[in-house]
């Protein structure tokens, strides 16, 4: 038997996510037509013996979070529940705090993921490579290879070629370690949860002898990357299962149409039935496109390649979408153009109007290339990013919006370039 557990986070977290994050809880932004969270629950869903699902973070627990279990729970037909944090514990303060929920019905291993990354999930994979592995491991990561520059950004794991075993894990370091990087997806045993326990009891022996007041808190918070792998690592305790598919993380909103792109053609395999294809008195599809069935389109406009268009989202005559997420009950007025851009809920883009922003996708030369997590400013100015549009914003007939973050519930009377309009 087997349980997977996902951290979804809190508000606190995902701030460069911001203005759509004030909307709706990151996890359940609609990534390639559906909620983030939805490809790691049917990713879990497949495997077999996966008994539930758990998902874990500090939201307060609202109608649209109880919604989305409902409706996973008759999709998928498994039980999927939500665990609140009183606080927030790290990575692993938050499973520790909750050991008996996740161990009740003795599994004999769970799937522990980040909510923030997208991916294949290649979970039977990681499953066969723990059996070939032998259950002396506590734990399997899940790795991937990134250039020398960017995987500083990235917690690094030094592999021994060999066994596979992880020798050495460094956090975020500060000189080049290894090209392998953690992606944030594990596959761990009971047992972890001792190794968990004994940092909990060190933490708790120093807050006793610092005698702090704030140190109740402290003893509990605990992350996985820095108190848990960097201490197994070298111990035989930790695998690595390297994959050669498709990873990127979900930090910001320009990430977000990325991953909807390395979704959406990964449709073909799993969804064909979600893309939209050229028909008789249909809009022109170029490329991958999700178009949802409620969205009313003429059949002058041209879309793709990566779109997503959302629920009851209405698109007028020759409107041009281009690698752009519409998110439900936007209105794209005739001929205007959207590229590279987010546009929010319930907004609308006048007649002519263009909304543009600067991709910042992974150098396509390099295979080993990951997203970039910019700073919001750079020499002084905004960087040059892809256009968002928070939700219920008005572009007003025949003005540009470029590169630039409109704030929710703004009505625009001219152009806009490399601004955040608050």
């Amino acid at each position: 038997m087997l349980k997977a557990v996902i951290l979804i986070g809190g508000p606190q977290k995902g701030t460069r996510f911001r203005p759509l994050s004030f909307e709706v809880p990151k996890p359940l932004f609609p990534v390639a037509g559906v909620p983030m969270l939805q490809h790691h629950i049917e990713a879990c869903a497949k495997v077999p013996g996966m008994k539930e699902i758990i998902l874990l973070g500090f939201y307060q627990p609202n109608e649209e979070l109880n919604r989305f279990l409902m409706t996973m729970q008759q999709e998928f037909k498994i039980s999927v529940r939500y665990l609140q944090e009183f606080a927030a514990l790290g990575t692993a303060g938050g499973i520790y705090h909750f050991r008996d929920q996740i161990l009740s019905g003795g599994p004999s291993a769970f799937f522990l993921m980040n909510a923030d990354v997208c991916s294949e999930f290649p979970l039977l994979d990681m499953l066969r490579f723990h059996g070939n592995h032998g259950d002396a491991h506590c734990g399997v990561l899940l790795g991937t290879t990134a250039n020398r520059t960017q995987s500083l950004n990235y917690g690094c794991i030094v592999v021994n070629q060999q066994t596979n075993e992880a020798l050495h894990y460094v956090e975020k370091p500060g000189t080049f370690v290894s090209d392998i990087i953690n992606c944030g997806i594990y596959l761990f045993t009971p047992e972890i949860f001792v190794h968990i326990g004994a940092v909990f009891q060190r933490n708790q022996q120093e807050r006793l002898q610092d005698e702090q007041p704030l140190g109740r808190q402290r003893a509990e918070v605990i992350h996985l990357e820095q108190d848990i792998f960097t201490a197994l690592a070298g111990q035989q305790q930790l695998c690595v299962y390297k994959t050669q598919h498709f990873w990127s993380q979900i930090k910001s909103a320009g990430s977000a149409i990325y991953a909807s792109r390395l979704y959406l053609s990964q449709y073909h395999h799993t969804h064909p039935e979600r893309l939209a294809v050229n028909q008789e008195g249909g809009p022109k599809i170029i490329g991958n496109v999700y178009i949802h069935p409620t969205a009313n389109i003429d059949p002058t406009a041209v879309l793709g390649p990566n779109v997503s268009i959302g629920k009851g989202v209405c698109l007028g005559a020759g409107v041009r979408v281009r690698e752009s997420i519409i998110l439900h009950g936007a209105t794209l007025q005739d001929h205007s153009c959207v590229l590279n851009s987010i546009v929010g809920w319930d907004s609308t883009v006048g007649k002519w109007a263009r909304v543009e922003g600067t991709p910042s996708d992974p150098n396509p030369n390099d295979p080993y290339a990951k997203m970039d997590s910019e700073t919001l400013f750079r020499d002084g100015g905004l960087t040059p990013s892809i256009t968002i549009l928070g939700c219920n914003v008005n572009i007003p007939s025949e003005v540009i919006i470029r590169n630039s973050i409109v704030l929710p519930h703004k009505d625009l009377n001219r152009s806009f370039k490399n601004q955040i309009i608050l």
